[in-house]
């Protein structure tokens, strides 16, 4: 073997959009071998390289400094290779080659989860975004598409399950105990799509039948043990086949379907082409361990990623920088189809409150970014919530703007023009403006402008005119390396409501407001008008409008959209709450009398309620304050909470003895358990002597886990003996159940009680606590850190507990899982917002994990640039 070069390590570097060129070597065919091992893996790729266009580069083949022991070039063994940093370069003249690697990997130390590695005796893959050269030496790009060949062989009674991407083609048994299989992928995909996957499982099966007639096998593979809680994701699977054949014409092209459950996994899943991998918290549920939003989650996930085989393997992204192409799109398929599952409303309020709770954050701190981001250093950190949830979000105004027959002409223009092939963001908009003939120039801003716009609103009524005039304005507020803002279009959804008689005054009506202020006339209002704007969050924005409590309140009764119904609940709350918060005097009559009208009304449904009369989180109504005071808001808020269950007490225990029988995955039966664990969370902010009991009662009694875990929730946030009752018979009825201990790890770090910081500690310590899961990780990290009031308490000396513990975590964390520790970082990088004790000991924080020597570059770029 040649002597091998290697570069010494340099400072992290910046890839910039603008520097995007097209690959200078093509591979359309690829030929993967593996001798499988969890110590020791060997791995010989065949690569048919072709040169694209006149470039004279060498080839140069992205790795992870995997030690190489062949390397070949048209059968021959080639020693004039050399390693540049990570990189294998190969000197190539000519324009068509075969390039033969042979490697070796350890896949049972690959403590990062990325590439092949060992998760409960089972090997798995991970090649999203960056791991496939974790694997081989290859272009690990998304822009080089291939067709893979896979062969496997692996000790029979060890690892008898022999998976991979596409259909399977042979199998067959050695003399010497092992046994090998081959798969063939006949769609060209880029390496991120590869999967295999080697284990002692077992299986789920089932057919689905598409809409030309073929039969497609279907495959949920998971421990012998796991295997009584699949059904719902098959059943889930097929839904979704059927309702992307319905809704988008996509029919399913592969003769299997394959998904498998790991418990260790750092996303929620991954949609390698005909062999879907899942975190396993996504495919297991039964009614004891899972509740009704595992349940929900579940069936969204195996949605998304089955989507995905259109909007992301048929079509991927060109470049890491349009990410949003198939996961915006996606995330606004999923949700679709979630909507069609059960309620709608209550499905858009539930990914408006998740947006708000992350991607509005994110858009106004030092990590916003575009959804077609312009840099980065690590692309993992840009798996964010713009990309997928701001990204589904302008999906959606687009199909707001053009309706659903020109959306689903240019959709499908979409599929047919670039099916193959790696798009753009600008391709996608490219295929909805030629589909439709309306002209989204101004639309390409939201792709390229950060930032959450705000828009004002005053309506303002001429008492004998009959005339009514809206005034609008956006502003756009400045982000790192974005000072200035152009105007966006804002599709506005608005409708008029008469004061006295409650009827609405007009059909509603799309607004485009396309410039910085813009005026809108309704004519003919024949009474004082309500507004009623922003209905269905048809734009991601923050509406600041001078409607008074009182029209919130009405609007809280008589607003014919749901969201736009909730939405002024929530209005009318989040007023009262930030007034609290400054220290002003409030009544909350308003609000009590809101939420009254809404239990009262025997007409919705009992999930909306549930939803309406839930009070904004700590963290929103911090979001609304120019300095974060979490002591201040905590207060306000229980001190609503209290009120709201003295002064309905009796409407909250008629709600809790509404009956729900036995248990039920139907949107009725859900919606009463969703309502009824909102009034046991009352009862016991009302300070009633009983609650506790009443808790635990329910605790005992539940045959689910949604009412267990919600009478949980209610003890450990109380003072009660029973808490400590409950949280032992808890952790002893799940303790061999690594998933249902992920929540007992959970509610205790989202405790609102003044002692949750010293409680996280100790679980810290617990022998069930490791970093090296990261379900686990995110469960008591993750949720300790967003618990606002836990996390930002101050000790007697005035320092933060909360802050050195989750920075210690991080930095211990980084050299097991780089990955899952950028992603627990963001609650520091909001050090900014708060008052100057807490903002300073934040950033002393963030500085100490910079400093820190051998710091990933994940976690490097998340915490250098929450400084800048």
């Amino acid at each position: 073997m040649a002597d091998i070069m290697r570069d010494t390590p340099a400072l992290p570097t910046v890839t910039r959009r603008e520097d995007y060129t097209p690959p200078a070597w093509l591979v359309p065919t690829v030929d993967l071998g593996f001798t499988l091992d969890p110590a020791k893996t060997r791995v010989t790729a065949r690569l048919d390289v072709r040169r694209n266009g006149d470039s004279d580069a060498p080839l140069r083949l992205d790795g992870a400094r995997q030690p190489v022991i062949a390397v070949r070039v048209d059968g021959v063994v080639f020693n004039d290779f050399r390693l540049e940093g990570d990189d294998l370069v190969i000197p190539l003249t000519g324009d068509a080659h075969i390039v033969e690697t042979e490697v070796e990997i350890a896949p049972e130390r690959n403590t990062q989860l990325m590439g092949l590695y060992a998760s409960g005796g089972n090997l798995c893959t991970q090649c999203e975004a960056e791991g496939f050269r974790r694997i081989t030496y290859f272009p690990d790009r998304p822009d080089v598409l291939s067709i893979y060949r896979v062969r496997m062989s692996a000790d029979r009674a060890r690892l008898p399950v022999l998976l991979a991407n596409g259909d399977p083609v042979a199998h067959g048994s050695d003399e010497d105990g092992r046994h090998w299989a081959d798969w063939h992928d006949p769609f060209p995909k880029p390496s991120y799509l590869f999967a295999l996957v080697a284990g002692d499982l077992a299986v789920n099966r089932d057919t689905f039948t598409t809409r030309s007639g073929r039969t497609v096998d279907l495959g949920i593979w998971v421990r012998a043990r796991d295997l009584a809680r699949t059904s719902h994701a098959l059943d889930a699977l097929k839904t979704a086949m059927a309702w992307d054949e319905r809704v988008y014409g996509r029919e399913y092209d592969l003769d299997v379907f394959n998904i498998v459950a790991v418990d260790d996994f750092n996303f929620g899943a991954m949609e390698n082409k005909g062999l879907n991998i899942f975190n396993s918290r996504y495919i297991l549920a039964d009614p004891d361990t899972a509740t009704d939003y595992d349940y929900d989650a579940i069936a969204a996930v195996v949605a998304h990623e089955y989507f995905h085989n259109w909007s992301g393997n048929r079509i991927t992204c060109r470049d890491w920088f349009q990410l949003s192409l198939k996961e915006g799109f996606t995330v606004y398929r999923d949700q679709g189809f979630s909507a069609d599952q059960g309620s709608a409303a209550v499905k858009r309020i539930e990914d408006v409150r998740s947006l708000r709770a992350a991607q509005f954050p994110e858009d106004a701190g030092p990590l916003a970014h575009p959804v077609r981001p312009e840099s980065y250093i690590e692309i993992s950190n840009f798996y964010t919530s713009t990309i997928y949830n701001k990204g589904a979000e302008l999906v959606r105004m687009l199909a707001t703007m053009l309706g659903p027959v020109a959306f689903r002409a240019g959709t499908d223009l979409y599929f047919d023009r670039f099916d193959g092939t790696a798009a753009t963001c600008e391709d996608f908009v490219a295929s909805l403006e030629e589909a439709s003939g309306v002209d989204l120039t101004q639309f390409r801003l939201w792709y390229a402008q950060a930032g959450t716009p705000r828009i004002s609103a005053s309506l303002t009524h001429e008492a004998g005119g009959g005339r009514a005039t809206l005034q609008l304005a956006q502003h756009v507020p400045a982000t790192p390396g974005q000072p200035h803002k152009s105007p966006m279009v804002i599709p506005l959804k608005v409708r008029l409501f008469g004061a006295e008689t409650g009827r609405a005054l007009a059909d509603e009506q799309l607004i485009l407001l396309t410039d910085t202020a813009e005026t809108i006339v309704f004519e003919a209002v024949t009474e004082r008008p309500v507004l009623s704007i922003n209905r269905g969050f048809s734009a991601p924005v923050v509406i600041d409008s001078d409607r008074t409590p009182g029209e919130l309140a009405f609007l809280s009764a008589h607003d014919d959209d749901p969201f736009a119904r909730y939405e002024a609940m929530q209005q009318l709350m989040l007023d009262t709450l930030v007034a609290g918060a400054l220290g002003s005097p409030v009544d909350h009559t308003a609000v009590i009398d809101a939420v009254a009208a809404t239990l009262d009304d025997t007409t919705l449904d009992p999930a909306f309620v549930a939803e309406a009369v839930l009070l904004p989180s700590d963290s929103f109504v911090g979001d609304q304050l120019s300095v974060v005071d979490p002591d201040a808001i905590f207060a306000a808020r229980e001190a609503l909470r209290h009120d709201l269950g003295r002064a309905l007490s009796e409407s909250w225990r008629a709600a809790y003895a509404v009956p729900v029988g036995p248990y039920s995955y139907s949107p009725e039966a859900k919606g009463r358990r969703r309502l009824r664990n909102v009034a046991l969370g009352y009862i016991a902010a009302s300070g009633a002597d009983d609650a506790d009991a009443l808790a635990y009662a329910q605790f005992e009694a539940a045959d689910n886990m949604t009412d267990r875990q919600a009478a949980l929730t209610t003890l450990v946030g109380g003072g009660s003996p029973l808490r400590d009752t409950a949280v032992a018979t808890f952790y002893n009825r799940y303790a061999d159940n690594g998933l249902v201990i992920d929540k007992w790890f959970q509610t205790q770090a989202l405790s609102p009680r003044a002692d949750t910081g010293a409680v996280v500690a100790g679980l810290a310590r617990h022998p069930d606590f490791t970093l090296s899961n990261p379900n686990r990780a995110r469960s008591l990290i993750g949720a300790f850190a967003v618990n606002q009031r836990a996390f930002h308490a101050l000790d007697a000396a005035g320092k933060g507990p909360g802050y050195r513990f989750l920075a210690d975590q991080l930095i211990a964390l980084d050299r097991l899982n780089p990955q899952t520790a950028a992603k627990l970082l963001p609650p520091l990088d909001r050090w900014r917002r708060f008052d100057p004790v807490r903002s300073a000991l934040m950033k002393a924080e963030l500085e100490r994990i910079v400093a820190t020597p051998g710091l990933s570059k994940d976690l490097f770029e998340q915490a250098s640039k929450s400084l800048e």
